[in-house]
């Protein structure tokens, strides 16, 4: 495997302290709670109290005073009653139909926040409730279907030649549980348009939504995202629907309007992870190779289609794992039951099917007797090998790699045989897996997307341009570490602009592990650009060859000789030709191809590798499970920033674990969920983390800025089945449905 070395007098691969650190740690950052507009009024929603229905009548009780509350319907919208995204099939505000619990239908706003919650309660809804659909299995209604085949002609004969092993595993709902709720203020303007402050990842999907719901041209929304509290993206496509229910209540105010959820609201109204059924049938020799894979995937996408047809399109594409397969067939499908409508969350469908296929190859090492380690390492994929696609892998594939550096860094073999032997109450065991993540929007996404980026000039050095939103993932420092080795700056001589769609270019949404390898690299290529001009300019100053200008440390040189502060040319060419401003489109690498219609080619443009090692005690009197280390090694290309880097992979895992041992939604039988609170929706807190080993692999990505490739969402693919892995060799049984709850384990230890 290739490792860069990192070059001590730059910013990229050096780990300097996050720009927006210290007004996080000192209480200067200002979240949208801490903005106040004069005038501002308070909004509430009113929303669905069944999960299925006809809307009859919304009765106004005659008996409140009004005066002071302004109230919205949907007769009140001037454009298109629709949240803007994938499909118009979600109303902004149901008017006919309800097809979920806590659907919002009207709008109510109020400067006094005591009289508005009293308004609240003099509202009614009357709805002839309908039977709902709950359970994804019944539901006739598909979002979207997909299949994908490698070598399909011989499924049946290589079915037939090999010991055929099945199993059906399950996932259900996960809650972003963002540290801030959602949360937006709306600033009606003289020129009939709007301006929206926000809690949010995509500002752009909230600028086109507000336009459609509007109908307003461009220039009359701006969409500035504020410093935002976690999004997870649970803030990707949301917000779009909180900002056009405060834009409408401004609209008819004519006053600034503001919307915090409270902690249940968002809980029990806003997107989840999607809930998953996977089917999986695969056809294996006797010495472990992996033959041939049929799998049948169902998702739950609730009530309408949102994100789910990306969803279930990056589950699929991933449903294979990370190993060889010399015949697939891979069918997905995502299908409307009344429950909220499920939308992004960190993996995006990769958990899903990653904990079905990793779960899986557990139960095809104990079937053939093999140790699940070598099981994956003979079959992990490598250079030169296909995907079910057809995609050939080029470069940067570390998956041995990974497992060979987990498998050290665990003591994976010394306790894998050691516990195989334990006796007593309390018995310990050791999973580990194996996952990868394709980076980048799904096929051609990108081409389609266009994402621009760029970097102006300023008087001391350089201001990125993007709206690529920083939610604590540290894009701010990333995208300064990058524009400044590029210009040859000081970190601290590069900014980065506010987001505010109404200035900045559309560098795309900020979702898919595509921040750091597509706008960063957007970013990093608009800075070379301006360091050519502005290296032409200083050999025009001071009479020397363009080829020998260069700048480092904010010092312009020429043949070993310093000529100018960067400072100094800045503030000379401002002056003289008032602005530089390089804004770039991002470049599609011209070898990677994928046709949508048959979904074969080239998903993605390069792939990051994670394995993780788990271990853990269960308790055979309370079947509780403790975790007790937790191992992992993840190929990142480059590590812009390691310590961030670091900080994502060990926040991911935490998060993952919590998806495989905690989180649970619980719903009742008529689509009420009824857990909203922090304190029956149980999370991991820092006192249930275990010990971590983090390590970071560098394999460059050859066409990734400083060979970086995406990051975010990698770290939550693989923990969970490394959990089941690890109970199963505690126990001896393997449990294929997440959350591992004591119930649980307890059934299927006494089956």
């Amino acid at each position: 495997m290739k490792h860069i070395e990192l070059e001590q007098q730059g910013a990229v691969g050096r780990s300097p302290p996050r720009k927006d650190g210290a007004d996080k740690v000192t209480g200067r950052a200002r979240y949208l709670d801490d903005l106040n507009f004069p005038g501002q009024l308070w909004g509430r929603t009113v929303r669905s109290h069944v999960a299925h229905g006809r809307i009859r009548e919304i009765v106004w009780d005659a008996a409140f005073d009004w005066t002071d509350v302004v109230r919205v319907t949907a007769a009140d919208i001037p454009g298109e009653n629709v949240v803007h995204l994938i499909e118009d099939d979600q109303p902004m505000l149901a008017a006919d139909v309800v097809r979920h619990r806590e659907e919002p239908i009207a709008l109510l706003a109020c400067a006094d926040r005591e009289k508005l919650e009293e308004a609240l309660a003099h509202v009614r809804v009357e709805i002839e409730e309908l039977e709902p659909v709950l359970d994804p299995l019944r539901s006739t209604v598909v979002f979207k279907s997909y299949r994908i085949e490698q070598a399909p002609q011989g499924l049946a004969q290589a079915f037939a030649d090999a010991r055929v092993i099945e199993g059906t595993y399950r996932v259900g709902h996960q809650e972003q549980m963002y540290i801030e709720p959602q949360a937006v203020a709306a600033i009606p303007r003289e020129d009939g348009g709007i301006t929206i402050y926000g809690s949010m990842q995509c500002p752009f999907y909230v600028h086109r939504a507000l336009q459609r719901l509007l109908r307003l041209d461009d220039s009359q929304v701006a969409v500035i995202q504020v410093v935002t509290g976690g999004g997870f993206g649970g803030k990707e496509d949301y917000p779009s629907v909180i900002s056009g229910h405060a834009a409408l209540l401004a609209r008819k105010a004519r006053r600034p309007v503001k919307m915090i959820y409270k902690r249940e609201e968002d809980v029990a109204a806003t997107t989840k992870r999607h809930p998953a059924v996977m089917k999986y049938r695969t056809a294996v020799e006797a010495d472990g190779t992996l033959v041939a894979l049929e799998a049948e995937i169902v998702m739950d996408g609730g009530a309408y289609v949102t994100l789910s047809p990306v969803v279930a399109s990056r589950g699929v594409l991933h449903a294979g794992g990370a190993y060889r397969w010399r015949h697939a067939r891979i069918d997905c499908r995502v299908v409307q039951t009344h429950t909220p409508p499920n939308g992004a969350f960190r993996g995006f469908g990769v958990p899903q099917t990653m904990f079905a296929i990793e779960s899986h190859m557990e139960r095809v090492a104990v079937a053939l007797g093999i140790d699940p380690l070598e099981l994956r390492r003979k079959n992990a994929l490598q250079i030169g090998d296909e995907l079910p696609t057809g995609q050939k892998l080029t470069s940067s594939v570390s998956a041995r790699e990974v497992l060979d550096v987990v498998a050290a860094r665990s003591d994976y073999a010394r306790k894998r045989k050691e516990y195989g032997r334990s006796v007593g109450e309390k018995r310990r065991g050791i999973g580990i897996s194996l996952a990868f993540h394709g980076a980048g929007f799904t096929g051609t996404g990108e081409v389609k997307l266009k994402p621009r980026a760029g970097v102006e000039l300023t008087d001391r050095g350089a201001r990125v341009l993007s709206v690529s939103t920083d939610i604590g993932q540290g894009t701010i420092t990333v995208f300064s570490q990058m524009a400044a080795d590029a210009l040859g700056l000081a970190l601290d001589d590069v900014e980065v602009a506010e987001n505010d769609t109404s200035k900045m270019p559309d560098s795309g949404p900020t979702v898919a592990s595509r921040t750091t390898m597509v706008v960063g690299g957007t970013i990093t290529r608009a800075a070379a650009a301006m360091a050519r001009i502005l290296q032409g300019y200083v050999a025009q100053v001071h009479d020397v060859p363009a080829a020998e200008v260069s700048c480092a440390g904010g010092i312009f040189s020429a043949r070993g000789r310093a000529l100018a502060p960067f400072a100094a040319i800045a503030k000379r060419y401002l002056q003289e030709r008032g602005s530089l401003r390089i804004i770039e489109n991002y470049r599609h690498p011209p070898e990677i191809r994928f046709d949508d219609a048959t979904y074969r080619g080239d998903a993605y443009p390069c792939y990051g590798w994670a394995a993780t090692a788990v271990e853990v005690e269960v308790d055979l009197d309370t079947y509780e499970i403790s975790l007790l280390d937790v191992s992992t090694a993840t190929d990142v290309g480059r590590a812009i920033h390691p310590v961030l880097a670091e900080g994502q992979v060990e926040g991911g895992t935490v998060q993952a674990l919590g998806y495989a041992l905690l989180e649970e939604h619980v719903w009742d039988q008529r689509g009420r969920l009824l857990n909203t609170r922090m304190q029956n929706y149980v999370i991991p807190t820092a006192l249930d983390v275990p010990r971590m080993h983090t390590t970071l692999l560098e394999n460059p990505y050859p066409s990734g800025p400083y060979g970086a490739k995406g990051l975010g969402e990698l770290p939550m693919d693989g923990p969970a089945p490394a959990v089941v892995g690890a109970v199963l060799h505690a126990t001896g049984k393997l449990i294929p449905e997440i959350p591992l709850s004591p119930d649980r384990v307890m059934r299927a230890v006494l089956s």
